[in-house]
């Protein structure tokens, strides 16, 4: 199957990210989100994400302007994927409003369109068993900043079909990406190891083993990491970290997946990491 047209919902960090990569690579895109104020910031992200590129001489400008030219932008979800060969979710990470958008995707798409999710945790099985088609579901897990980070898991449903996946995972090469194929388990692995150290990074925070930058400091130097695990909680946002660590507490009921108390007073607080300007760091 050819992927020559996709969609993406929602216009927030990963989605205009996965739009910016699809467009780099050929791909004619849709970025749809319910806010035209939150796509005109996408583009506006993607249009400056594109000038570093040109100032490291990744792009010239021409190719600039025709990665933008390649991106088109919607209120109209329901219309936008009527025509599209496949669909990535981009929205907040809540399972109920995941559900919501693959029923409305399922509806709206063509019967052979792949119906991708860039969910981080929460189980592709049970988004799939919320549409008529659970063999097209499939997870697409981009990494954050999606222009700079090769990897994409790739989740399998119970019901995702052999087709679905192999098209997923050509497309993923063509985007410059190293697909891996995980198992549909909460987490898959990448949120299942990062987030119980992020945790513990938090909780020894909030006990006073160490500072802020302290903590991270030992883990870039100690462990070459190339953020600290507090300043990557920042990046990533608190409150997503948050939902996921409640996912993984609940689903695999296991206490070393408890949430710090210490975060979840930072994230009631709207310390929300860079996109709010404070997090365990403090951004312009």
């Amino acid at each position: 199957m050819s992927i020559d047209r996709i969609a993406v919902i929602g216009g927030g960090t990963m989605g205009n990210g996965i739009a910016h990569v699809a467009a780099q690579h050929g791909k004619s895109v849709r970025l749809l989100d319910v806010s035209q104020e939150v796509l005109d910031a996408a583009v506006e992200t993607i249009g400056k994400n594109l000038d570093r590129q040109v100032a490291k001489g990744i792009l010239d400008e021409q190719a600039r302007l025709d990665v933008l030219a390649r991106v088109e932008t919607s209120t109209d979800v329901s219309s936008g994927v009527a025509d599209v060969d496949l669909v990535v979710e981009a929205v907040p990470e809540r399972a109920e409003l995941k559900y919501q958008v693959f029923g409305t995707l399922d509806e709206a798409t063509r019967p052979d369109a792949i119906l991708a999710s860039n969910t981080s945790s929460i189980s592709i099985t049970e988004i799939a068993a919320r549409t008529k088609h659970p063999e097209r579901v499939i997870g697409m897990h981009f990494m954050n900043p999606v222009p700079v980070m090769e990897l994409v898991e790739v989740i399998r449903g119970l019901a995702t079909s052999d087709e679905t996946t192999s098209a997923t995972v050509e497309f993923a090469k063509e985007l410059g990406k190293t697909p891996v194929e995980v198992n549909d388990f909460p987490g898959f692995v990448s949120n299942r190891v990062l987030m119980p150290m992020i945790n513990e990074a938090v909780m020894a925070l909030m006990e006073g083993v160490a500072s802020v930058e302290a903590i991270d400091t030992v883990m870039k130097l100690g462990m070459k990491h190339p953020m600290g695990p507090l300043e990557l909680a920042d990046l990533i946002g608190l409150d997503t970290c948050l939902n996921i660590l409640e996912l993984l507490h609940r689903e695999l009921g296991d206490d070393r997946y408890r949430p710090s108390p210490l975060l979840r007073k930072y994230v009631a607080a709207g310390w929300h990491g860079r996109k709010s300007g404070r997090g365990f760091y403090t951004y312009d």
